[in-house]
């Protein structure tokens, strides 16, 4: 390389790097997008637009909600990883972001910790263990018994193959010592119906779907997902404390960002939503939803993240479950 080919090289370099640095702290200077990985009208969804009203009112700058649904959330995470590292494009993270590269393979097209920097955890979503209200079952413990002395009640619904429901029902399993028969439905909705018909005998689902069914006396709850007790159904005893030790599932929502993307704006980003979090009306829609709003630095969401990958990759691997053909 000549000596005026390096200096071309050196300069352009210096300019990139100039350039992002400029970017950075006039950040933000042009319209944000939010990539919604689900169709509009979702939980995820509305909950992605109540966050850009406030991160609009907070940085004086528009906020966008795209909506790039399919392949499992793939096409929309690697929509962000390939987009610009300037903060501009935004994903709106599920659990199914840490879950896809175990079940998709390299078909994922992603790495969730080397393609991606974590910005803040938004919300856990608390998941009910559902049962038909005729079976003789108000616990986890009675439950498990009874699918073992009774095969024809070992088998559970979920609403698709490689969901995060369909994967608890799979952690539960293990941890159960039982093997249940996984019937796979399109949603929430057709499987909560299958539990009332009393043609699967669990599944776990979001509070949200499965309100209709509880409040109607169609399914009743007997445990939620998560480590501790939701303060949204404060009554319901963890999965745990009814009987089945050191499970734990929490399915969340958080944002990331290209992982090219200087640490001011993230920092940025993070610091308005600490401020949107302690907003009475964010908590007010998020607990109507079914949610509960969570917020925590980029250090804990990392090591977060990190550890719902590996737990979900041995579930996966545990249940030789797979999304590709």
């Amino acid at each position: 390389m000549t000596h005026r080919l390096k200096l071309k090289v050196i300069t352009a370099a210096a300019l990139a790097f100039t350039t992002m640095h400029a970017y950075a702290d006039k950040y933000p200077s042009k319209p944000i997008n939010i990539i919604v990985p689900f169709s509009p009208g979702g939980v995820t969804d509305v909950m992605a637009r109540l966050i850009a009203t406030k991160l609009q009112e907070d940085l004086g700058e528009t906020v966008i909600v795209v909506n790039k649904a399919g392949a499992g959330t793939t096409i929309a995470t690697n929509y962000v990883a390939k987009a610009a590292p300037d903060g501009y494009n935004i994903l709106m993270a599920a659990s199914s972001f840490t879950i896809g590269p175990s079940l998709y393979k390299e078909k994922a097209g992603y790495d969730p910790e080397k393609n991606f920097k974590p910005v803040s955890l938004l919300a856990t979503i608390p998941h009910l263990l559902v049962v038909n209200p005729k079976l003789p079952v108000n616990d986890v413990t009675t439950l498990i018994q009874n699918m073992k002395s009774n095969s024809a009640l070992a088998n559970y619904g979920s609403s698709g193959s490689g969901t995060s429901n369909h994967l608890e029902a799979e952690l539960f399993a293990s941890l159960g010592g039982i093997k249940p028969n996984h019937i796979p439905f399109k949603g929430s909705v057709p499987a909560l119906t299958a539990i009332a018909g009393n043609d699967v005998s669990f599944m776990f689902v979001d509070i949200a779907a499965a309100k209709p069914f509880i409040d109607s006396g169609k399914v009743k709850a007997i445990a939620v997902t998560t480590a501790k007790r939701s303060a949204l159904l404060p009554q319901l005893p963890t999965v745990e404390e009814s009987g089945l030790k050191s499970f734990n599932a929490t399915p969340w929502l958080g944002f990331v960002v290209h992982s090219g993307t200087p640490d001011s704006i993230i920092a940025t980003l993070n610091k308005s939503l600490a401020k949107m979090q302690s907003d009475p009306q964010v908590k007010e829609r998020f607990t109507a939803m079914g949610i509960e709003p969570v917020f925590n630095s980029t250090t804990e969401f990392q090591k977060f993240m990190q550890s719902d990958r590996v737990k979900w990759e041995e579930v996966v691997t545990r249940a030789q479950i797979s999304a590709v053909d």
